[in-house]
This record gives structure tokens, C-alpha cells and sequence, in this order.
């Protein structure tokens, strides 16, 4: 059977958002032309150099139903919640926070000379596992793999497999592949994805060609811009004069229904009203 290249479904310029006490970010998915991208729930791109629009942070919030993954490239956020975790996660880090039947946490970006930068995704939980235990992931940058590509390609393995190389972070409902990738210029990267699976690239340095096969180069995408790929079996990025560094995601989409109030992730209204409940009569969280 003959591999497919994935084609670009959609193309989404970030729109910029203020979160939590005043944080300034770019949301590409969880707007108003890209709610939700099964399994995938939230994507935003938060880099600043200037204190303001980043040291009110995001005080005590809750969330049930979900995963987060906090990614860092520069800075540093402190987080704690009221379960007793606490600790901080600096340039190159990764967070994956199983929320599950309900955390009440903060993540506080710290004011430092480099400014902050990474990246926040939300990842919906199956129906069945939408009340398990919370629970932490903290991944240092030393803990994830990078390979070298032929070609001068390198990849950073947060989640999945890359050949032989698996990333750290593990037993993930949605059998993800997170990828940091980084492609000089003047050449070429392909990787496969798995057929069926829901598939995106966040481009957020440089330029490159989306999407082409053996007959065509694909379509130029610049920073910053998220990438919807439609199914098939690999992608493949060609850079000319400029390299490109882009976060390579896919997962298995859940094909459930979703109830969505804020930070929480259900599937009815009945169990997102049954979450308001528990806030209002402090019962939300359970040690």
C-alpha cells in the first residue's frame, strides 16, 4: 500500500487572548474558527519579554476531565496545588498534569531577564477515566531524548515514538506524539504519524513547506501558525533559506461527546452542572 502524505486541512493565525489574573497569550485552538481538534482541547502560545504581560500569572483555579501539558523553552513557572505538590519547571521542561476527577492548582510565571516562553496544551480524557486520580508528570529537559536527522533535522521526544526512541512521558490516554522539531534551511524532514489519528504543527520560528509528497513541495507556512493535517501517513516539511521550528502533535481522537465550561472537560451538561455543585459546596476535591 502506498504511504500517503498528510495534506493541510486548515491554516490558523493565533488570536491573541488575555487568561488567568492578566496573562497575555496567542490561542490557536479554542477559538472561534478552531474549537476542538479531537482529542485535542486548547493550544496556546504564551512568550513575552515584558513582566506585564506575564507575572500576574494564573492564580488557584480548578479543573477536572482534562490533561495539561506546559512546555517551556525560556523561564521559568512555579506551580503548587492544594493536594501539597509544588515546584517549578524551568527552560526545556515539560509538565503533564492528569487533572482527572478534579485539581485545584495554580502556575505562576516568574519575572526573569529572559522574559517567558512555552507553550500550554489541553488534552481530553476518555468518558472512563474523566474521574481518576489526579496526577503529575514533571519531565526535566534533561530527561528528553533529541535525535539527530539526516539532514540536520533534530527532534526533541516529549511523548511517543520516534524509531527506537521513546519519549519520557507515558501512559497517556490518548497515545500521543508530542515533538519539538527543529529543520535547517535548505532541507527536508518526514515523519510518519499514525493513519486515523488527529494531526497538527504549530509553527512558532521561521518558515516552511507543509504538506508536500514526491510530486509537490506543499504550501509555505510562517511563525506563527498552527497547521490542521488531514489523515494519511507522514508529513513532510521543506525549508529553503530559512529553518523552521515547529511542535509536531498527534493523538487518537476520542469521538465522544464533550460538555465544556471553562477548565472543565465532561461529556453532559448534567456532570458539568454536578462539577459546579462540588465547587459551590467545597466538595471538588477529595484527597
Amino acid at each position: 500500500m502506498k504511504l500517503l502524505s498528510r495534506k493541510i486541512e486548515t491554516i490558523i493565525e493565533p488570536e491573541a487572548v488575555i487568561e488567568g489574573a492578566g496573562v497575555r497569550l496567542k490561542r490557536s485552538i479554542a477559538t472561534r474558527r478552531l474549537n476542538y481538534l479531537d482529542p485535542f482541547l486548547l493550544l496556546d502560545d504564551f512568550a513575552s519579554n515584558n513582566p506585564r504581560d506575564y507575572e500576574a500569572g494564573f492564580p488557584l483555579h480548578p479543573h477536572r476531565g482534562i490533561e495539561t501539558v506546559t512546555y517551556v523553552l525560556r523561564g521559568e513557572v512555579r506551580h503548587k496545588d492544594t493536594l501539597g505538590n509544588s515546584g517549578s519547571i524551568g527552560a526545556g521542561d515539560v509538565q503533564w498534569m492528569t487533572a482527572g476527577r478534579g485539581i485545584m492548582h495554580e502556575e505562576m510565571p516568574q519575572v526573569r531577564p529572559e522574559g517567558i516562553a512555552g507553550f500550554q496544551l489541553w488534552v481530553n480524557l476518555p468518558a472512563k477515566l474523566k474521574m481518576t486520580p489526579p496526577r503529575y508528570q514533571d519531565i526535566r529537559s534533561s530527561e528528553i531524548p533529541e535525535i539527530k536527522m539526516d539532514g540536520g533535522a533534530r527532534l526533541r521526544v516529549i511523548t511517543g515514538t520516534v524509531g527506537e526512541v521513546r519519549g519520557p512521558v507515558t501512559e497517556i490516554a490518548a497515545n500521543p506524539i508530542y515533538l519539538d522539531a527543529f529543520v535547517p534551511a535548505q532541507s527536508s524532514f518526514s515523519q510518519p504519524i499514525e493513519r486515523g489519528h488527529t494531526a497538527f504543527a504549530y509553527v512558532f520560528e521561521g518558515e516552511a513547506k507543509f504538506a508536500g509528497d514526491d510530486k509537490e513541495d506543499g504550501t509555505m507556512i510562517s511563525h506563527p501558525r498552527l497547521v490542521v493535517l488531514g489523515d494519511g501517513d507522514y508529513v513532510k516539511v521543506i525549508t529553503g533559506e530559512t529553518p523552521v521550528r515547529f511542535l509536531l502533535v498527534s493523538g487518537k481522537p476520542l469521538h465522544e461527546p464533550i460538555a465544556r465550561y471553562g477548565p472543565f472537560v465532561m461529556n453532559t451538561k448534567e456532570e458539568i452542572e454536578q462539577t459546579l455543585r462540588e465547587l459551590r459546596q467545597g466538595t471538588f476535591v477529595t484527597t
